[in-house]
Protein backbone atom coordinates (compact mmCIF):
# COMPACT_ATOMS: atom_id res chain seq x y z
CA UNK A 1 0.00 0.00 0.00
CA UNK A 2 2.48 2.22 1.39
CA UNK A 3 4.61 1.63 -2.47
CA UNK A 4 1.21 2.34 -4.41
CA UNK A 5 0.62 5.62 -2.68
CA UNK A 6 4.63 6.49 -3.77
CA UNK A 7 4.25 5.48 -6.95
CA UNK A 8 0.92 7.97 -6.86
CA UNK A 9 2.87 11.38 -5.26
CA UNK A 10 5.76 10.55 -7.79
CA UNK A 11 3.22 10.25 -10.91
CA UNK A 12 1.30 13.45 -9.68
CA UNK A 13 4.46 15.76 -9.74
CA UNK A 14 5.53 14.54 -12.66
CA UNK A 15 2.70 15.33 -14.49
CA UNK A 16 1.79 18.39 -12.86
CA UNK A 17 3.98 20.59 -15.07
CA UNK A 18 2.20 18.91 -18.36
CA UNK A 19 -1.29 21.22 -16.45
CA UNK A 20 0.30 24.31 -15.35
CA UNK A 21 -0.83 27.58 -17.05
CA UNK A 22 1.96 29.19 -18.86
CA UNK A 23 2.90 31.69 -21.64
CA UNK A 24 4.09 31.13 -25.24
CA UNK A 25 6.53 34.03 -26.92
CA UNK A 26 6.72 34.67 -30.59
CA UNK A 27 9.95 36.93 -31.18
CA UNK A 28 10.75 38.68 -34.86
CA UNK A 29 14.50 38.77 -34.71
CA UNK A 30 16.73 40.15 -38.04
CA UNK A 31 20.34 38.93 -38.38
CA UNK A 32 19.50 35.52 -37.41
CA UNK A 33 21.28 33.94 -40.19
CA UNK A 34 23.08 29.97 -38.83
CA UNK A 35 22.83 27.28 -36.68
CA UNK A 36 25.25 29.26 -34.29
CA UNK A 37 22.81 32.28 -34.53
CA UNK A 38 20.43 30.03 -33.22
CA UNK A 39 22.15 28.32 -30.86
CA UNK A 40 23.19 31.71 -28.88
CA UNK A 41 19.66 32.20 -28.12
CA UNK A 42 19.09 28.97 -27.18
CA UNK A 43 21.52 29.32 -24.99
CA UNK A 44 20.60 32.87 -23.47
CA UNK A 45 17.13 32.42 -22.88
CA UNK A 46 17.43 28.62 -21.36
CA UNK A 47 19.22 30.95 -19.02
CA UNK A 48 16.04 32.93 -18.24
CA UNK A 49 14.37 31.05 -15.48
CA UNK A 50 10.97 29.01 -16.15
CA UNK A 51 11.85 29.63 -19.96
CA UNK A 52 10.84 26.08 -22.46
CA UNK A 53 10.68 24.67 -25.86
CA UNK A 54 12.89 27.04 -27.09
CA UNK A 55 13.18 26.91 -30.84
CA UNK A 56 14.73 29.66 -33.49
CA UNK A 57 13.34 29.35 -37.47
CA UNK A 58 16.22 30.88 -39.17
CA UNK A 59 14.72 31.32 -42.58
CA UNK A 60 11.10 33.40 -40.77
CA UNK A 61 13.26 34.98 -38.02
CA UNK A 62 11.03 33.53 -35.26
CA UNK A 63 12.24 32.64 -31.78
CA UNK A 64 9.58 30.77 -29.86
CA UNK A 65 9.94 30.17 -26.09
CA UNK A 66 7.38 28.43 -23.58
CA UNK A 67 7.50 30.49 -19.83
CA UNK A 68 6.01 28.89 -16.75
CA UNK A 69 2.90 30.55 -15.05
CA UNK A 70 4.40 33.40 -13.18
CA UNK A 71 7.14 33.51 -15.64
CA UNK A 72 7.51 36.69 -17.88
CA UNK A 73 9.17 38.42 -20.84
CA UNK A 74 9.22 41.64 -21.52
CA UNK A 75 10.30 43.96 -24.33
CA UNK A 76 12.63 45.56 -22.77
CA UNK A 77 14.19 42.71 -21.53
CA UNK A 78 14.12 40.48 -25.29
CA UNK A 79 15.40 44.25 -26.90
CA UNK A 80 18.42 43.85 -24.16
CA UNK A 81 19.10 40.35 -24.86
CA UNK A 82 18.66 40.73 -28.91
CA UNK A 83 20.79 43.69 -28.94
CA UNK A 84 23.68 42.26 -26.82
CA UNK A 85 23.90 38.84 -28.78
CA UNK A 86 23.92 41.35 -32.03
CA UNK A 87 20.31 41.04 -33.51
CA UNK A 88 17.69 43.45 -33.62
CA UNK A 89 14.53 42.54 -32.15
CA UNK A 90 11.87 43.91 -34.02
CA UNK A 91 8.39 42.49 -31.76
CA UNK A 92 6.90 39.94 -29.92
CA UNK A 93 3.30 37.97 -29.96
CA UNK A 94 1.97 36.33 -26.97
CA UNK A 95 -0.36 33.39 -26.57
CA UNK A 96 -1.28 32.07 -23.42
CA UNK A 97 -0.75 28.44 -23.17
CA UNK A 98 -3.68 26.19 -21.87
CA UNK A 99 -4.41 24.15 -18.81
Amino acid sequence: MKKQFIAIVVSMLLISPVFAAGTHYEMRVDGLACPFCAFGIEKKLKAIEGSSDISVDLNKGLVKVNMAEGQTLTEEQMTTLFNDAGFTYRSMKTTSLEK
